[in-house]
């Protein structure tokens, strides 16, 4: 029996950036899916944690910001709208996505985070995973060999 998506209905269109060379590294070319879906629908403070040596339950966290809970709700299904296109691969668990005031993502070996700023500033994950590697949209790219630019970008 083959799966439904609940997007089959109006399937989407990739919007994100193609151009990932195919033998390029899995987890980073999912963050990056990750991120330029949440930066297309205009995500907030997009912080890029690489929790490989200091947690047992991710590779990364993408941590951003929706300045309402409509464009945490948007960010939210963009992400899973682009991975599921890009990646074949559903969320295996979304938490928060009623209220929409802080929509956490399993992606496996990544975490999103998509926040309200209330939450956000509350939460503080990324001084709570302080001692992660902070990484960058520019760094993920140069990981993937492609190029990256900023004025360009979703």
């Amino acid at each position: 029996m083959t799966e439904i998506s609940r997007f089959d209905a109006y399937p989407p269109t990739l919007t994100v950036n193609p151009t990932v060379p195919a033998d390029a590294p899995a987890t980073e070319h999912l963050v990056w899916t990750i991120a330029q879906a949440a930066e297309e629908r205009k995500a907030g403070d997009l912080v890029i944690l690489k929790v490989t040596d200091v947690s047992y339950l991710a590779d990364y966290f993408v941590i951003s910001t929706g300045f309402s809970r409509t464009q945490v709700r948007a960010i939210a299904d963009n992400i899973e709208k682009q991975v599921e296109l890009v990646h074949g691969q559903l969320p295996t668990h979304t938490e928060g996505n009623n209220e929409s005031i802080w929509v956490l993502q399993d992606f496996g070996d990544v975490l999103v985070h998509t926040f309200m700023p209330e939450e956000r500033e509350f939460y503080k994950l990324e001084a709570f995973w302080g001692h992660a590697q902070e990484q960058t949209l520019a760094d993920i790219a140069t990981v993937l060999g492609i190029a990256y630019n900023p004025t360009t970008s979703a």
